[in-house]
């Protein structure tokens, strides 16, 4: 196994290892036909096996304090991305991937790292076990159908019925928009310091 930059070529491969590993998170309806481009600088590495992406990680990283990263001062990186192949789990490539960004980070003189995740309870747990800590968190709420959105959302427009939704909650009512709605989402943020 190979950790390197992205490479253009990359590109199909990082979609398929990404669409992969994400389909047994709660993340699952997350796919992306290509691979984002970022308005800043980003640190983007994958893990190549046989010619084949099977980890990568994207991150990108602030320039200007507070472009990118919504806590902290001084210069931060988000991490958008980070995946490994179903097939190649349990194998110490998210750490090497992590590891290999994590030094590019302190080199360009970030002095930390930001992510927001969804509530999987592996996934969480890898954050921590990383010595990240969780500093904030929102609901993902999605809304499906006319008896989940009946009193909460309907269309000013004639004929025009929206038949399903993704909201943000950051209220503090976060038992009662639980109970309200099949489908929520605790959305952790997790933040490392790298002194």
């Amino acid at each position: 196994m190979l950790i390197r930059k992205y490479r253009d070529d990359d590109c199909e491969g990082w979609v398929r290892c990404r669409v992969l590993a994400f389909l047994d998170t709660s993340y699952y309806d997350n796919v992306l036909k290509e691979k984002e481009k970022y308005e800043n600088p980003a640190i983007e590495l994958v893990a190549v096996y046989d010619d084949k992406v099977i980890g990568l990680i994207d991150i990108e990283y602030e320039v200007k304090e507070g472009t990118v990263c919504s806590r902290g001062k001084g210069l931060g990186g988000m991490i958008w991305h980070i995946a490994v192949h179903p097939d190649f789990r349990r194998q110490g490539i998210g750490n090497k991937l992590f590891i290999e960004a994590e030094n590019i980070a302190k080199d360009k003189g970030l002095n930390r790292l930001e992510a927001w995740t969804r509530d999987d309870d592996w996934v969480n747990k890898w954050y921590e076990k990383n010595t990240f800590s969780n500093v904030d968190s929102y609901l993902h709420v999605f809304m499906d159908g006319a008896s989940e959105m009946k009193g909460i959302l309907k269309s000013e427009l004639s004929d025009f019925y929206p038949i399903q939704v993704f909201g943000h909650y950051m209220g503090d009512e976060k038992a009662t928009i639980r109970n309200a709605f099949n489908r929520v989402h605790e959305f952790p943020c997790y933040e490392k310091k790298l002194y």
